[in-house]
């Protein structure tokens, strides 16, 4: 590879770390062509799968500011997952395609700047989507305006009831419901 071709390999993958919210690394040792082509149609919009070199990575991943740790995972043929949206949603496709090829090999990654292991990009695909944890959250916001509603009608009503018992009581010991009661002869 000549000079240039190096340097301009060198500025796309900087660019790419510094405009991804995240990079997954890989093994991909032993994949064919058709199922490196069935796991970037399986992660989708989101994310863009590239075999890389790595010194060429390890020089544009420092050019970039990213974790020395995960330059360190460089090792062995190397493929990143760089993701443009929902990192969750493309560890997920990832861990789903490498538990049907496990010749995929997750080694780590980084999301906004902090360098994760294999252990921890596996627990991120373990999480629910961002939607649905919106969903959740607006649903538990909801049921909390709902329980302080329910909360604020209650307190006058009880106030009336008390009221209106105050005034039976009233009317049965003799007293008009407007006049108040006796009092007792000494």
């Amino acid at each position: 590879m000549a000079k240039a071709e190096k340097a301009a390999a060198i500025a796309e993958l900087k660019s790419e770390f510094e405009s991804s919210t995240g990079a997954v690394l890989t093994e991909y040792r032993g994949l064919t062509v058709a199922q490196l082509k069935e796991l970037r149609t399986n992660l989708g919009e989101n994310a863009r799968f590239a075999v890389v070199k790595n010194t060429l990575t390890k020089r544009a991943a420092g050019e970039a500011g990213v974790d020395e740790q995960f330059s360190e995972l460089l090792e062995g043929p190397s493929a990143i997952a760089f993701v443009k949206g929902d990192v969750v949603e493309a560890a997920k496709g990832l861990r789903d395609f490498s538990r049907a090829n496990p010749l995929l090999v997750i080694k780590g990654g980084f999301i906004d700047g902090k360098s994760m292991d294999a252990s921890e990009i596996g627990k991120l695909a373990d999480l629910e989507s961002r939607e649905v944890l919106l969903a959740k959250l607006a649903g538990a916001m909801k049921g909390s305006m709902a329980n302080a509603a329910a909360l604020f009608v209650a307190l006058p009503t009880q106030a009336a009831q008390l009221a209106e018992a105050l005034r039976v009581k009233r009317e049965g010991e003799g007293g008009e419901a407007g006049e108040p009661a006796e009092a007792p002869a000494e």
